[in-house]
Order: structure tokens, then C-alpha cells, then sequence
């Protein structure tokens, strides 16, 4: 390959790889046709991207970039992936994929997260984490939790302080109505008729 194809090659991977800074190496050899083009699919359909490249064409596209020690001690052909919401996401993906009958002859190789090489076993370390969705999801269970206790905690004597209110208001209704009249004032069918009045 001419040096100026290795510069088209280079400059294309730059292109696709602007803006990513975390990422996973897998091997793919040994893989055909089928099997790769269902792994393509899968990946595509969960937002991941995979490139098959030469370690020493990859490495000199990303030269400067966070994504440079991904290549350190790599040799050979082999494959980055790079997508999903976050590398977490990415590594639990990869790694689900990895345990695949299907796909038995791929095999990861380790990767770059936030400027850091990781190693294969490393990856199945950061597969073991919560992702990005399940982080936002406990911090917001610890930012309510607080809020929905004091709540709580606001309410339950206020309801309870209310209920007794409420009780005491029938007590003292039920005994009005069932009180005797007032001494000296006879009741309407006692009372004597007028004086004056012709029977």
C-alpha cells in the first residue's frame, strides 16, 4: 500500500472516529460472512458503531486524540467499536455479545476509557458497572428519597391530628342530640296551653 492510500485510509478513520473518546478493540477474525453481518446488525440496532482496521493505519489516525492508548501493544488486524450511550453501556453490550454461541470466535482486546488503555479483563470489570441510565436512576432515587420521607413524615402527624379533630366533632355532635332539655324549660308537649285560649 502506497504511503498515499495509507494517508486516505488514515484521514477516513480520523473522519469516523472526530468526537469519540472512549472506545473497545474486539477481534473478529475467524468470523464469516453470516455471523458478521448479523453482528453488524445487532450492534447497529443498539447504536454501535464497528470498524475493521489495521492497528498500525488506526493508530496513526488517532495520534493526539484520548483514543491513542487503545493501540499501544496491539498488533495485527482488528476492530473498534465505539457508540452506544456510554462505555459502560458499550462494554456491557460487547460483552453480552461476547458470551454469544453465535459468535464464539470473537474476542475482545481491550480498549480506552476517558484517555486510560483497559485491558480485555478490564472491560468485563467495566461491564460489571451501573450504566449511565441506572446511575441517573439511583441518583434520583437518593435525591427524592429525602424529599418523600419528609413528606411523609409532615403528613402523618398532620392526618393523624385531623382525624382526632374530626372524631371529637362527632363525639360532641352525637351527645348534643342526645341531651336532655334544660332544666326549667319544659318540652313542647309538656308546656300548658295559654291562658285565655278556649279548648
Amino acid at each position: 500500500m502506497s504511503k498515499y492510500v495509507k494517508n486516505l485510509v488514515a484521514d477516513h478513520i480520523r473522519r469516523k472516529l472526530e468526537g469519540v473518546n472512549d472506545a473497545l478493540l474486539v477481534n473478529v477474525i475467524g468470523l464469516g460472512s453470516g455471523p458478521s453481518s448479523k453482528l453488524r446488525a445487532e450492534l447497529r440496532a443498539k447504536n454501535i458503531n464497528l470498524l475493521v482496521v489495521k492497528n498500525s493505519l488506526a493508530s496513526r489516525a488517532v495520534s493526539g486524540t484520548p483514543l491513542a492508548p487503545m493501540f499501544e501493544d496491539v498488533t495485527g488486524s482488528t476492530a473498534i467499536c465505539w457508540g452506544a450511550s456510554d462505555i459502560v453501556s458499550l462494554a456491557k453490550e460487547i460483552t453480552k455479545l461476547l458470551k454469544d454461541a453465535n459468535y464464539k470466535e470473537m474476542q475482545a482486546r481491550g480498549g480506552v476509557m476517558e484517555g486510560a488503555r483497559l485491558s480485555a479483563d478490564q472491560v468485563a470489570d467495566v461491564a460489571k458497572w451501573p450504566s449511565r441510565e441506572e446511575q441517573i436512576a439511583i441518583l434520583v432515587g437518593q435525591i427524592l428519597g429525602p424529599g418523600a420521607r419528609l413528606a411523609s413524615q409532615l403528613c402523618g402527624p398532620g392526618g393523624a391530628l385531623a382525624s382526632q379533630i374530626k372524631q371529637k366533632g362527632e363525639g360532641e355532635d352525637a351527645e348534643a342530640e342526645g341531651a336532655p332539655a334544660a332544666e326549667g324549660i319544659p318540652a313542647a308537649a309538656d308546656a300548658p296551653a295559654a291562658e285565655g285560649t278556649a279548648g
